[in-house]
């Protein structure tokens, strides 16, 4: 096959940048853009409503309606069970030029204290804490508190400090070079003409190979009653919603998303409008902004979902320089072969020695 845009011929390779992963796993008739999302964190509000849509098109079980304790987050970290996950992160900083004006003024009284209080004294019939009377006069107005980063009924002395919500939805990254399709021994994973990365249900044996070969632990294997449990034991992630992306429609997720945080389209046009987007928010102060994943020369050759994060990925929880764990296995295969090599020609010397003497 001959180079395309410049960048090394195609034919399944294991690293390296690619114009075009679904080329290079075979499909060469009819070719479709490559098709992806990319994940605006700075106007992600945490409503999870891509976590539900996720789950209610996908059928994907619930994952232990577990009470984690963990800010918002209460489904922890994607799995065979969460397959659009949302991460909060609290941080006492502003964000770029934000100022809430908040800064430096007394914390109050927990809000949960003083409307204890209003409804306690309401119940005994004294109404002025809620701002009027027995006889409906108006009174001066209460200040009820308002919700702040201190610990609840702290209140002597304490001061508002700036503060901001990180927040995204996390999701399988799609990327260029998956090894988790690399190590999958019975074609379970494929690539698809769209070139994400699917896995069919009734071919996976449940073997758990791709597991660790993830870089980014997005693949498991579903846990659950067997007989009870949809697709219990095999392996399972974010389709990208093949089903619905080749009707021509838009996953689930991104036709849940608000805010349009989670945006979908091919892969070129959404790098070209991610980078406008990090010029206007570093033009507008937010200097923190920045692009993962987008970088066809990266460890991974690119993902097929990226992310505009404003902070650190370690932040987020996510590795700084991925790097796709099947990148040498030519060179340890060849290392193998050659040390076969070797011990068959030692044996031969042994064998040739022993007969001569």
């Amino acid at each position: 096959m001959t180079a395309l845009d410049g960048l090394p011929p195609e034919g399944h390779s294991l690293y390296g940048p690619l114009a075009d992963p679904a080329h290079d796993a075979g499909w060469v008739q009819d070719p479709q853009p490559r098709k992806g999302f990319f994940t605006d964190t700075s106007v992600c509000i945490g409503c999870k409503a891509c976590e539900v849509a996720c789950k209610e098109w996908n059928a994907v079980p619930d994952d232990g309606m577990n009470f984690l304790g963990s800010s918002y987050d209460n489904s922890g970290a994607l799995g065979a069970s969460t397959w659009r996950h949302v991460k909060f992160i609290e941080q006492p900083k502003s964000l770029g030029r934000q100022d809430a004006g908040m800064a430096g003024t007394p914390a109050g009284p927990a809000a949960s204290d003083v409307l204890n209080r209003t409804s306690e004294s309401a119940l005994l019939g004294d109404l002025t804490t809620l701002g009027t009377t027995n006889e409906v006069a108006l009174a001066p107005p209460v200040d009820l508190g308002m919700p702040s980063t201190v610990l609840p009924g702290q209140q002597d002395g304490a001061q508002r400090t700036d503060f901001r919500w990180l927040m995204e939805s996390d999701v399988c990254k799609h990327c260029t070079h998956a090894a988790c399709l690399d190590v999958c021994p019975t074609g379970a994973l494929f690539r698809t003409e769209f070139g994400t990365v699917v896995v069919q249900d009734d071919v996976c044996n449940g073997c758990g190979y791709c597991v660790p070969a993830c870089p980014f632990g997005v693949i498991d294997r579903r846990i659950g009653e067997k007989g009870v449990t949809k697709n219990e034991g095999v392996a399972q992630k974010c389709t990208l919603c093949y089903d619905r992306i080749g009707d021509g429609l838009e996953p689930a997720c991104a036709k849940a998303c608000p805010t349009k945080s989670i945006q979908y389209g091919d892969v070129d046009e959404l790098r070209e409008r991610a980078q406008k987007r990090v010029d206007a928010l570093h033009a507008s102060g937010v200097h923190d902004a920045r692009l993962y994943g987008e970088n066809m020369h990266d460890g991974v050759g690119g993902l097929g979902a990226f992310f505009l994060l404003l902070d650190e990925p370690e932040v987020y929880g996510l590795p700084p320089d991925p790097v796709v764990t099947t990148k040498d296995l030519p060179a340890m295969w060849k290392r193998a072969g050659l040390a076969a090599v070797g011990m068959l020609a030692g044996a031969v010397v042994v064998f040739a020695s022993g007969s001569r003497g």
